[in-house]
């Protein structure tokens, strides 16, 4: 698990004393009032912390939906917030690369937490051509995501001990939701004809997800949405297009839908016919206070969008039926 290192919470001993003499066992599983204020930087790390931390926990998040996190620059109203919390989460792993230096700086003062970094070395994947820069995009992949819920349990259970049972219980509830999501997900994607199992995207952030649920996967551009696909790249994915009959391609919230865009006229130019199978989140999550704009929504929304474009079996509105709109999206 990455170090981190604890702060005592600043609380006037006055207060610390009436604490004292008050508390009773429920009243210490569920203060009137957040004992931690954290800050994390993208929309998953951010619903992670909220349901592991429950009432204990205020949680800002930086990034909301249609936000790279590849591109992203702090703005100032962000250093005063990472500055005056409590801990701050981060995915690591080279995601949020424009923060690095302002978080490596920061962990000198206050606790910063790379939850990615919890996933073991094993089992992160990695890019061919530069082996020491791993893939970013835990989060993609129940079973890697878990060690991250993990994480920001025991981060919080040291900053927060009096609250450790009600994180306890937080993140075992919310691992048996993933679990379920986890085993819908292998039945929906499972049901795809073997030959159309191929996910087109606009960048290379859906590798765990390939690699958990048995799909190859192509993006045009790399892990990195500041990598540029050439021309080269979009000829060769179009004579791959062609070659496998492949008839649909995914366009990201959170990335430009050009390169796709020219990919789809590039096989129309050579008689070949693709459309957009739906819109999928990568890198951030959906509308706030919505079901997608939730770890679980987007994933469930992901696997059921795949899994109706590629001519597999799903609920329209997903594993629960809450999805807005998972209808395919023409072209």
């Amino acid at each position: 698990m990455p170090r981190f290192r604890f702060r005592f919470l600043r609380r006037p001993a006055a207060t610390l004393l009436l604490l004292a003499l008050t508390a009773s066992p429920v009243a210490a599983e569920s203060p009137s009032s957040p004992v931690l204020e954290v800050v994390a930087t993208t929309g998953m790390i951010a619903d992670a912390v909220r349901e592991v931390g429950g009432e204990r926990v205020a949680v800002q998040g930086l990034m909301g939906p249609g936000v790279d996190p590849h591109l992203y620059r702090q703005t100032r109203s962000d250093v005063v917030a990472m500055s005056g919390a409590d801990a701050v989460f981060w995915n690591g792993l080279n995601l949020e690369v424009q923060l690095a230096e302002l978080l490596a700086r920061l962990e000198a003062r206050r606790p910063v937490i790379a939850v990615g970094e919890a996933v073991p070395v094993e089992a992160r994947l990695a890019d061919e051509e530069y082996p020491d820069q791993p893939d970013p995009h835990v989060w993609m992949d129940p079973g890697r995501w878990r060690h991250a819920i993990i994480a920001v349990r025991d981060a919080l259970s040291e900053l927060d001990p009096e609250g450790e049972a009600a994180y306890r219980e937080g993140a075992s509830a919310y691992l048996a939701s993933l679990e379920a999501l986890d085993a819908y997900a292998r039945e929906a994607l499972a049901s795809i004809p073997e030959g159309s199992r191929v996910l087109v995207t606009a960048h290379d952030a859906f590798g765990y997800f390939g690699e958990a649920y048995g799909i190859e996967v192509l993006g045009i551009q790399g892990f990195s949405t500041e990598s540029e696909a050439g021309l080269a790249r979009i000829e060769t994915l179009v004579d791959l297009l062609v070659e496998r009959e492949i008839g649909a391609l995914f366009v990201e919230t959170s990335v430009s839908d050009r390169n796709v865009r020219a990919l789809i006229e590039g096989a129309a130019a050579v008689g070949h016919e693709v459309r957009i199978g739906g819109e999928l989140y990568s890198d951030a999550m959906g509308p706030e206070g919505s079901y997608e704009g939730t770890w679980l929504g987007m994933l469930d929304h992901n696997v059921t969008v795949i899994a109706r474009a590629l001519g597999g079996e799903a609920p329209e509105a997903g594993r629960l039926g809450r999805l807005a709109d998972a209808g395919d999206e023409e072209s």
